[in-house]
């Protein structure tokens, strides 16, 4: 069993290591949560919870906002950041748990906008140019793979990183190409 948690939570947790193929493994303090199945679950149940919690907050001191873009900012630093936080390592996770991270962004849109749950929430997102939750983790993922290319990546990543040139041949022949 392996732990990936917060300070707070690395705390509550025994401290002891544990021994996985002759690697010992001891808790971390990078911020995301595995259960027991590896899936993220806990992870994104946490985020989802402290999100809505954080807009149920924004929405009670709306009405004390200057503008609009207060209210933006606020929902960017409060909500949108802890989306995006750790958001490459919920690539490949079920499309459930993706809907679920999606629901706070949608919330948070119709937030900014004063909109009702049945207006359409592409329009408000395109307004806002935000991305849909699965196009965020791509983007975060391209962006590191551009980093590592160009060697601004950290180093504990780029070191592993690796471009790799594809084992097979293509063949073009003049009757394939187009005139």
């Amino acid at each position: 069993m392996m732990w990936l948690s917060g300070r707070q939570r690395s705390l509550m947790l025994i401290s002891s290591a544990v021994w996985i193929e002759s690697t010992k493994v001891t808790d971390s303090t990078s911020g995301y949560i595995i259960d027991s199945y590896v899936s993220l679950r806990t992870h994104v149940t946490a985020t989802v919870r402290s999100c809505f919690a954080a807009l149920c907050q924004i929405r009670g001191v709306r009405r004390c906002l200057p503008a609009q873009h207060a209210l933006l900012t606020l929902i960017r630093a409060l909500v949108v950041s802890k989306v995006d936080y750790c958001c490459s390592v919920l690539a490949g996770v079920s499309s459930h748990l993706l809907d679920r991270l999606q629901s706070i962004l949608n919330a948070a849109a119709r937030l900014v906008f004063s909109a009702r749950r049945s207006e359409r929430i592409n329009p408000l997102l395109r307004d806002l140019h935000w991305l849909r939750v699965p196009e965020r983790i791509q983007f975060r993922l391209c962006v590191l793979a551009f980093r590592c290319l160009n060697g601004s990546a950290p180093p504990y990543i780029s070191l592993r990183a690796f471009v790799g040139q594809p084992t097979w041949k293509v063949v073009a022949t003049s009757a394939h190409l187009p005139p």
